[in-house]
C-alpha cells in the first residue's frame, strides 16, 4: 500500500490500515515533517476554524485542549503524538516527493524523487489547501523588503514597529489582521472583496475543565458528539438548503457588522453577496481591529509593487516594509502535478480535462485500486476536514479487506455509475448557498462549486455501502492502441 502525503488525512488512511492489519504500508511525504497544512502554516493568529472538540480523531480523542478553536501549533502536536501513539511514524519515507504513478501488470508503479516502488494499492492524501497561489501583480518581485505568502512564513520579518501589509481578506487574512493590530505601527489590509464574518470567540479551556476530560473519557466522547451534532444540524444544513438556518445566520453576520462604528468602513466591509456564499470567516476580534486608527482597509485595487511599497489604481503609494501575501491556495489541484496513468495509458489530466471529477469523492472510473482522500466534491465547507478523511478512509479500508480476502482483484467504479453520480450531484448544487451569486475558490472551471451539495452525516451514509455492482475488474483491459 502506497500513500502520498503525511498530513491529517494520510495519517488517519494510515491508522485505519494498520488497525485492519495491513503492515506492508508506507507514506511518502516529500516534506522534511509530518502535519500538512498545519506544518506548512505557521503564520501569527493561526487558529483553526472548527471547535478542537470535534476537529479530532473519534479514534485519538486528546483531553487536553487548551481552546475552543485550537493554535495551529497545537494541532500540529497532536498529530505528531497520534503520529507515534499509532505507530505511524516508522512507515513514512520524509523527503522524498511522488512525481508519477502508473498501474501497469495489475500494479501501481509509482516513481519518486529517490526511486520506484510498486503497490497494490495507490491512496492519495495530498490534501485540499496545499498549493500556495500568489497572485499575479506587476513589480511583486521588486519590493525591497519581505515579502512573502502566509503558507511560507518568514519568521526572519521583525514585524513590531514595522509597517505591514496583508493582501487578502480570506479566514487567513483576517487571522493576521486580528492578530497583527497592535504590533506593527501601521497595518494595511488590501481588501478585494469583503467577506461576512460569524461572531465567534476562543475561549480558553480552564485547568479544571481539563482535567475532568482526563479523568472521564466519556466527556470527550460527548462533546465530539455535540459539536458534530450542532454544525451538522446548523451550519451544514444552512449551507445546502434555503430555510430559517440560513436566514439566522444570515441575520447574525449583519449584525455582528454593525459593531463598526463608522459608517464608511462599514460600507467598505459590507460584501455584495449573502452570507456563506464564500467559506464563513469566524472572529470577534477582526472587527475591533480594523477599528484601531493604526490600521487601514484600502479598497482601491492594486496596481502595482515597487521597491517601496504598494500602488493603486488610484495613483497612491502605500509605503510599507513587510508584505504579506494572503492569497489562499489552489484548491483545485488535488494530487496534481503527480502524472497518473491508467491501463491503457489514460492519464489524470484526460479523464479531468473538464474539471475534477470523481466517484463518490474518492475513485476514478478506470483507475484501478486508486482511491482519494478529500478528492474532488468532498465536504469541506465550513465542517471538520478530519471527520470527512475518516469516513473516506473507512470505505477505502472496505476495499482492502475484500482485495486481502481474495474477492477481487483490481477494481475501479463504473463509467456510468460515475456520471449518474455526478448528475444527481450537479442537480442538486442550486439548492446550495454557493451558488447565490460570488465568486469563490469553491467554484470550478464550470462556475458551479466543487463541493458536497447535502450534509457532511449523509456523506457518511454514503460511503457506508459499498455499492458493489457499481464496480468492475479492470485486471482484463487491453492497452489502448493508435
Amino acid at each position: 500500500m502506497v500513500i502520498v502525503g503525511a498530513g491529517m488525512s494520510g495519517l488517519c488512511m494510515a491508522v485505519k490500515l494498520l488497525d485492519a492489519g495491513v503492515r506492508d504500508l508506507v507514506l511518502y511525504e516529500k516534506a522534511p515533517s509530518l502535519g500538512g497544512t498545519w506544518r506548512d502554516n505557521t503564520y501569527p493568529g493561526l487558529t483553526c476554524d472548527v471547535p478542537s472538540r470535534f476537529y479530532q480523531y473519534s479514534f485519538a480523542l486528546n483531553p487536553g485542549w487548551t481552546h475552543r478553536y485550537s493554535p495551529g501549533p497545537e494541532i500540529r502536536d497532536y498529530l505528531e503524538r497520534v503520529a507515534d501513539a499509532r505507530g505511524v511514524r516508522r512507515h513514512i519515507v520524509f523527503g522524498t516527493e511522488v512525481t508519477a504513478a502508473e498501474h501497469s501488470g495489475g500494479r501501481w508503479r509509482v516513481t519518486t524523487t529517490r526511486g520506484t516502488d510498486e503497490a497494490d494499492f495507490l491512496i492519495s492524501a495530498t490534501g485540499v489547501l496545499h498549493h500556495p497561489r500568489h497572485p499575479d501583480i506587476p513589480g511583486l518581485d521588486t519590493f525591497a523588503g519581505p515579502a512573502f505568502h502566509s503558507a511560507r512564513w518568514d519568521h526572519g520579518a521583525r514585524l513590531e514597529g514595522r509597517r505591514v501589509a496583508v493582501v487578502g481578506t480570506g479566514s487567513t487574512g483576517v487571522q493576521i489582521t486580528t492578530a497583527l493590530a497592535g504590533r506593527a505601527s501601521r497595518l494595511l489590509l488590501f481588501q478585494r472583496t469583503a467577506q461576512w464574518v460569524f461572531p465567534v470567540g476562543n475561549h480558553r479551556y480552564t485547568d479544571l475543565t481539563r482535567r475532568a476530560h482526563r479523568r472521564l473519557p466519556v466527556l470527550d466522547r460527548l462533546f465530539y458528539r455535540l459539536h458534530e451534532t450542532l454544525l451538522s444540524a446548523l451550519l451544514a444544513r444552512a449551507l445546502v438548503a434555503p430555510g430559517r438556518r440560513r436566514d439566522l445566520i444570515d441575520r447574525i453576520c449583519r449584525r455582528h457588522l454593525e459593531t463598526v462604528a463608522d459608517p464608511e468602513l462599514r460600507r467598505r466591509l459590507t460584501p455584495p453577496d449573502r452570507p456563506m456564499c464564500k467559506r464563513l470567516i469566524g472572529s470577534r476580534g477582526f472587527y475591533e481591529a480594523v477599528q484601531r486608527d493604526d490600521v487601514d482597509v484600502v479598497t482601491a485595487p492594486i496596481d502595482h509593487v515597487e521597491p517601496r511599497g504598494v500602488v493603486t489604481a488610484d495613483g497612491v503609494l502605500h509605503e510599507i516594509d513587510v508584505l504579506v501575501l494572503a492569497t489562499g491556495f489552489d484548491a483545485h489541484a488535488y494530487l496534481r502535478p503527480i502524472r497518473l496513468t491508467a491501463p491503457g495509458g489514460r492519464t489524470l489530466e484526460d479523464a479531468w480535462r473538464d474539471g475534477p471529477r470523481a466517484y463518490r469523492t474518492v475513485a476514478l472510473p478506470g483507475f484501478p485500486n486508486f482511491f482519494m482522500l478529500m478528492g474532488p466534491h468532498s465536504p469541506i465547507g465550513n465542517y471538520s476536514l478530519i471527520a470527512i478523511a475518516e469516513a473516506q478512509a473507512d470505505y477505502v479500508c472496505g476495499w482492502v479487506r475484500r482485495y486481502r480476502a481474495g474477492l477481487c482483484r483490481s477494481v475501479a467504479p463504473t463509467q456510468e455509475a460515475t456520471d449518474r453520480y455526478n448528475r444527481a450531484l450537479r442537480d442538486a448544487l442550486p439548492r446550495t448557498v454557493w451558488t447565490s451569486g460570488c465568486r469563490s475558490w469553491y467554484l470550478g472551471k464550470d462556475g458551479l462549486p466543487e463541493l458536497w451539495p447535502w450534509t457532511p452525516r449523509s456523506h457518511a451514509r454514503m460511503l457506508a455501502v459499498p455499492h458493489l455492482e457499481e464496480f468492475t475488474e479492470v485486471d482484463a483491459l487491453a492497452p489502448e492502441r493508435g
